[in-house]
């Protein structure tokens, strides 16, 4: 037995100042808990870089949340693929890697034709019937990322699709036997359809795909072909406006049912301006890319009367074969999209 050989008088003058040092660290430790219970860091995978003005719309989303919650949910963006690479991106929030990330909707149409609606060549073409597409789909698509254990927080729009090459395009069949980029199921389709050999490449792979010979030509933005410095490997730009399809935000559902009420509303009131600061950006971003292609000597054209012709059919025909892979569900949301 050890025993107490400090003085009975010092044991008695310390007792007090013990007491009072022992309730000090008692609050300091609950405090401490409570902080580390409140505080949440998330890392958010994005396949663009940070010039890109999808992820400068998410890096404002972030400090809106980051504000709204005094720093209580802190997400941190990694732009680029740097995280996690473009197409893993959606499996990795739904199985819980991550609890949130960005990707383009239409690159989950293997998975469920649905999600390629918004890229059917002409079925909206314009940033007015792009919203009225997106009102009628918005419902349908989020129950269907909710089966995922996925919950859907905001969508923007690229700018309308165009043609890039590098020789004038005027009816189409110029694009016959050549190698053009892909990124999605829609845009190989359409190559195919157009008699081009579609490859699928990545937007931060794009430069090296055209300096080694992989693609001669892609179907993309304005945004992108700035992006990537058309210029470089480029000369043609068709500002065809196929279709603008959307880059859209999930979150896991798990994660986002654990953060506290206050936070989950800041997350989706956050949300919420991100979407419509990121409309409104798409449509400046158009213009703005466009005259920067033009400065750096990329020839920008409106579609022939005959390429229009060419491509209207060719949506036609990738319009009815999406409803046949759709059924149903893809005839009442298309009906749907007719009342907006």
């Amino acid at each position: 037995m050890i025993k107490n050989t400090t003085p009975l008088s010092q044991r008695s003058a310390s007792a007090p100042f013990l007491k009072q040092l022992g309730g000090v660290l008692t609050v300091a430790a609950l405090t401490l808990a409570a902080g580390y219970a409140q505080a949440t860091d998330w890392d958010m995978p994005t396949p663009y870089g940070d010039s890109n003005f999808h992820t400068v719309n998410i890096s404002q989303f972030t400090d809106d949340v980051r504000d709204a919650t005094n720093g209580e949910l802190d997400i941190t963006v990694h732009s680029s693929g740097s995280l996690i690479k473009h197409q893993e991106i959606k499996n990795s929030v739904r199985r819980g890697l991550v609890p949130i990330g960005e990707l383009i909707m239409s690159r989950l149409a293997n998975e469920d034709p649905l999600f390629e609606v918004d890229s059917v060549p002409y079925l909206a073409s314009d940033y007015d019937q792009a919203w009225k597409l997106w009102q009628a789909s918005r419902d349908v698509l989020s129950k269907r990322l909710e089966g995922q254990r996925l919950k859907l927080l905001f969508a923007v729009p690229w700018p309308p699709q165009g043609i890039y090459t590098q020789f004038a395009v005027e009816t189409g069949e110029e694009l016959k036997g050549v190698k053009m980029r892909a990124y999605n199921k829609s845009s190989e389709q359409l190559a195919e359809l157009l008699g081009a050999l579609p490859t699928q490449v990545e937007v931060p792979d794009i430069p090296t795909a055209f300096g080694t010979g992989r693609v001669d030509a892609m179907i993309t933005s304005p945004s992108t072909g700035a992006n990537t410095r058309a210029w470089d490997y480029l000369t043609h730009f068709n500002h065809a406006q196929l279709w603008l399809p959307k880059n859209m935000v999930v979150v896991n559902v798990k994660a986002f049912n654990s953060l506290p009420e206050e936070t989950r509303k800041a997350l989706e009131d956050a949300a919420e301006a991100a979407e419509k600061r990121g409309w409104e950006a798409s449509k400046a971003e158009t213009e703005a890319k466009i005259k920067i292609m033009q400065d750096n000597g990329i020839e920008v054209s409106e579609p022939s009367p005959q390429l229009v012709k060419h491509l209207k059919e060719i949506g036609e025909a990738m319009t009815e074969e999406w409803l046949g892979r759709a059924g149903e569900d893809g005839q009442a949301l298309l009906e749907a999209y007719s009342k907006q």
